[in-house]
This record gives C-alpha cells, structure tokens and sequence, in this order.
C-alpha cells in the first residue's frame, strides 16, 4: 500500500494521502461491525423461520428487515474490503465498486420502505384495537415486505441500467464515484425525508393514541398500573426507533446534499472529506446492527394486552402483537 495514490489514466492526480493505519483504523471496525450485524440477522431471520406456528404477521416484516440489514452489512462488508486493498478505487471508482454500491443501495432503500411498513402496521394495530379487532393480515404484511423489495429493487438498481458515471467523470459523485450525483440527489432526498416523517408521524400517532385511552380508562375509575408501563414502553421505543433512524442516515444525507454542488475535481478534496464518507458507512452499518435489537425486542414477556371494559361494551387493548 503506498503513502500516496495517484490515479490511472484520465483521471488526473488527487491531494488525498492514505496512510496504511489510517486505512486499517478506517476499514477493520466497519468489517467488525459488519460481521456482528450478519450474525444477529441472520439469527432473527433463523428464529422466524423455525417459529412458524407462532408467526404473526408482523413477523413477515420482521424478517423483511433483517434480510435487507443481512444483505446491507454482507455488501457494505464487500465494499469496506475493497477499501483496504485499494483505497484509491474508492476515490476514483470502479466497475466493481459500481456493483457494492448498486447492491448496498437496493439493501439501504428495502431497510427505510420496511421500516416505514413497520410503522403503519404498529399504527395501524395500535389504531384498531379501539375497536378491539386487528385486521392485519399475513398477505398484507407479505404484499408490503414484496412491494418494498420491488421499489428497494427498481430504484436502486438503476445505476447497473446505466445511470452511473463510469465513463462520466464530469457529472459523477465525488463521495461514491462512479455513482452520478443526480442519481444520488434523486434517489436519497426524497427517500430520507419520507422516511423521517413517516416513522415520526407514525410513532408520534400511536403515542397519543395510547395516551387517549389511557384517558378514556381513567374517566371509567379503571386504571392500571401496567397501563401506565406498556405505554411508557411503547413511548421510549418510539422515541428510539426514530432517533436511531435520524442518526443512522443523516450523515449520508448530510453527505449527498454537500456533494450535489460541483466537487469533482478531486486535487481540490481533502482526505477529510473521505474519512468523513467511511464514518457515514459505518453509521448506516451500525443501523443494521441496532435495528434486530430494537424491532424484535417485545414489550413485556408475551406481549403487554391490557383489556378493560369500557361504556359496557368495548374492549380496548393498549397494545396489541408489539
């Protein structure tokens, strides 16, 4: 590995100095947390399948989720040992580069449409016990898990259909070449906004949902301690669900958005900027690492369902398959 790299043919020459312990301090923990995020989806994925006669239909998404974070940690891994043996591929880009990049995008874009799916289920879950029925089925979970797959594929795949800079250096990203920067603008701002707003909204609904029964409760002289609890639960996870997405994602995005004005001459960059772009790597790898943690943990030992009467004859439940 050489104290400084200089680009092939027709790329020009770059500032960028990689010094071998920065590379190594810079790629072995991405390849350690990439390794311990396979491991524990890898049992999620295990654990629904061989508990198939207790699958709810939660657990469809479930398992969506951790073969995206499976498939995000097993592509970042990809990329981060590209990184090690030649770190200024990374710089100018590659044809197999192009390929880690194309599939670590399709896993990104299934983990925010699953984890946006994850939400409207809770909410609409949460919603419907105040008519002390749940009308989520399998095949809505698995047409949601199917139809985040084929928007993760379309979109992210698009840079193998041609949209990509291998040939353009002019028009390219200079964080992921050879992705373009329109790809990346296309694709990552709107995708991030949606899912911040949907996972605040929706989280943000099954909290006052929660508080409003507990109100409702109240006023009929029935309330419950272990009330109180589960929705203290529900509220905290919520709250964790949606800063560990913000964190996760928002130096990729902050990333994107200081790429998009002109950067491509990359004598101007220093290696700063690259670091920063392996950190932001790392961040989205830790993400698949957490997400198993928080989405599969379960409120209570079987499942918090508090049920009380209410006007005589409505049931309503705090939390229903959370």
């Amino acid at each position: 590995m050489n104290p400084r790299f200089n680009s092939s043919a027709g790329h020009g020459n770059t500032s960028v100095t990689w010094s071998y312990w920065l590379v190594l301090s810079l790629g072995i923990p991405q390849l350690a947390i990439n390794l311990v995020s396979e491991v524990c989806n890898c049992s999620v994925i295990l654990t629904i399948i061989s508990a198939r006669h207790q699958h709810k239909p939660i657990s469809t998404l479930f398992g969506s989720l951790a073969l995206s974070d499976l498939l995000s940690s097993s592509s970042s891994f990809w990329i981060a040992l590209l990184f090690i043996q030649e770190p200024e591929e990374t710089i100018f880009g590659s044809e197999e580069l192009l390929y880690g990049y194309t599939i670590l995008g399709i896993s990104i874009l299934s983990t925010v449409y699953n984890l946006m799916a994850i939400g409207v289920e809770r909410y609409l879950t949460v919603a419907d016990s105040l008519r002390a029925r749940c009308t989520i089925c399998h095949w809505q979970t698995g047409l949601a898990a199917t139809g985040s797959w084929l928007l993760a594929g379309l979109f992210g795949g698009l840079p193998l259909m041609g949209w990509n800079c291998l040939d353009r250096d002019e028009a390219s990203s200079a964080l992921y070449r050879p992705l373009c920067i329109d790809y990346l603008v296309f694709v990552t701002i709107p995708n991030c906004v949606l899912t911040f707003a949907c996972l605040l909204v929706t989280y943000v609904a099954i909290i006052v949902i929660l508080k409003r029964q507990k109100c409702i409760i109240a006023a009929q002289g029935h309330v419950s301690p272990r009330y109180k609890v589960a929705e203290a639960r529900v509220a905290r996870k919520s709250v964790i669900i949606w800063i560990m997405t913000v964190v996760s994602y928002s130096p990729f995005f902050s990333g994107v958005l200081w790429d998009a004005p002109d950067h491509t001459l990359l004598a101007e960059l220093h290696i700063n900027v690259y670091i920063f772009r392996n950190l932001a790597a790392i961040m989205i790898t830790l993400n698949s690492l957490v997400n198993p943690i928080v989405y599969t943990h379960r409120l209570g030992k079987s499942g918090i369902s508090l049920t009380c009467p209410v006007n005589n004859n409505i049931h309503l439940q705090a939390i229903k398959n959370s």
